[in-house]
Order: structure tokens, then C-alpha cells, then sequence
């Protein structure tokens, strides 16, 4: 499958427990705000040739919701998934299917992103309490 189908059927994300702290670090970026590349437009993406290593590997440039530019690189794109049933009010599904669209995405997408985000955010706020589930 090409790249951009690829990244067209990701529905998804796995992070490295090692990459998240670096990148924080490092950049100041988190793993939610990274995945925000992957839905807005415009994103140029492609494989990195000169990497000799096992897995294949990419890179991608875009922008986050707040308008961040970002260049990420990336590998294995075949997220580990698991589903639960989920009941919300119909008017939020609605609401969360309008800025699907405005974004081009799948609402389900989009509502990982959100929640993601969310997620990092309190676990920021409540320092040295990550905890595996």
C-alpha cells in the first residue's frame, strides 16, 4: 500500500514509552499534539530513503490545530487497537461530525485526537504519576 493510503486508513497511534518523555523534552511537543499533523491540511509526507534500518521509516510536515508547524518521522503504521462501546448524546456526536468534516476526517478519528489530548494534558498536570493500564 502506498503512504498516502496508509496514512488515509491509520485510525490510530502507538507510541514508544521511551519516545514520549524525549520528546517532551526535547521539543516541548506531545504524542497528541504530533497526531494533530495527521488530520489537518495541508501535510507532505514520504519515505525516508536513506534509513537503512529494519522497519521502514517516514517523515511528515504540517501543522497542529493551534497552527505549530511540526516535522515528524515515523514508522509502522499498524496500530494496536482495542474497542469499547462508547454512549454519547446524539447532539455532541453531531457537533464532533461538524468539525470532522471542517477537518476532513472520520469523527471517530477526531474524537481520539480530542481525547488524547486530553489525556496528556492531565497526566502534565499531576507530574511523576504516569501509570501503565
Amino acid at each position: 500500500m502506498k503512504l498516502a493510503g496508509l496514512i488515509a486508513n491509520c485510525v490510530g497511534f502507538e507510541w514508544d514509552d521511551g519516545n514520549l518523555p524525549k520528546i517532551w523534552e526535547k521539543h516541548k511537543v506531545s504524542g497528541a499534539e504530533c497526531e494533530q499533523l495527521f488530520f489537518n491540511h495541508p501535510m507532505v509526507a514520504a519515505r525516508y530513503e536513506k534509513h537503512s534500518g529494519e522497519e521502514d521509516r517516514y517523515f511528515a510536515l504540517g501543522h497542529t490545530d493551534m497552527g505549530r508547524f511540526l516535522f515528524v518521522v515515523f514508522t509502522n503504521l499498524k496500530p494496536s487497537l482495542k474497542t469499547i462501546s462508547l454512549r454519547l448524546p446524539e447532539s455532541m456526536i453531531e457537533e464532533l461530525k461538524l468539525l470532522a468534516n471542517k477537518r476532513d476526517v472520520p469523527y471517530q478519528s477526531l474524537l481520539k485526537v480530542f481525547l488524547g489530548e486530553r489525556i496528556e494534558r492531565e497526566l502534565r498536570s499531576v507530574p511523576n504519576k504516569r501509570s501503565k493500564a
